[in-house]
């Protein structure tokens, strides 16, 4: 019989998965040029990762500091925003997480019963990761892609604050622009939820949100209402 998950499996997987997931945001958003990417395979399908060790670096720090913090079960939701010149927010991928069950310290590392087995875990992830690929049909190709950039954002839950680390580093997390937060969505924007997996101890889903400011810049830039509708 094939054992389930354990609750530090199911962390690391999702924090492993959310790694990779933010270098194909970054792909199929061409925040950065296709020549900066590499062609890779995970979870039996093509990913592309960044090849720029700054950029790496910067992307594991932030997904090491959520791990952190999803190790106390603080974290609500990790967003990817995409911005503009001017940092305003115009696509934000949200991974939203929750703890469904309690698990004492000292079992963390136990199969939990009725959990979800690894591999089957590992093709969710791929099916998320196909989604993503086929993201750009749906938003469309960004404005002036060359001028845009990104933030990862961690959304905790109800009063709580990050954790200070024991080293002597500054803390990994600086308070956030409030547009960039799900918080500070205007009305006006559109969600779509593209996948969503309960392992049996931690649930995830992932959505992108188009901001009303992005649909403000496609109607102003398309005075002949030729741009991308909402529906």
């Amino acid at each position: 019989m094939t054992d389930t998950l354990s609750f530090n499996q199911t962390l690391r997987a999702i924090a492993e998965f959310i790694e990779v997931a933010i270098h194909t945001i970054l792909y199929v958003r061409q925040i950065y040029p296709p020549d900066l990417f590499v062609r890779r395979k995970k979870y039996d399908t093509p990913v592309y990762q960044s090849r720029h060790p700054a950029l790496n670096e910067y992307i594991s720090g932030a997904v090491k500091a959520v791990t952190d913090e999803l190790v106390l079960g603080n974290v609500d939701k990790v967003v990817v925003v995409i911005k503009d010149k001017d940092h305003v927010a115009l696509e934000r991928f949200i991974f939203s997480v929750k703890n469904m069950i309690q698990v004492q310290s000292y079992d963390k590392d136990t199969s939990v019963q009725d959990a979800m087995t690894p591999a089957t875990l590992s093709q969710y992830f791929r099916s998320f990761l196909i989604k993503l690929a086929m993201i750009e049909s749906q938003l469309g190709l960004l404005e002036q892609h060359e001028d845009s950039s990104f933030a990862i954002v961690m959304e905790l839950n109800d009063d709580k604050v990050p954790s200070v680390g024991q080293d002597k580093d500054p803390p990994p997390w600086v308070p956030e622009n409030q547009q960039h937060t799900t918080s500070g969505s205007s009305e006006d924007s559109q969600l779509y939820l593209l996948r969503a997996v309960d392992t049996g101890i931690i649930s995830l889903s992932l959505a992108v949100q188009e901001s009303g400011e992005k649909f403000q810049k496609v109607a102003s830039s398309d005075p002949k209402g030729k741009g991308k509708e909402k529906t």
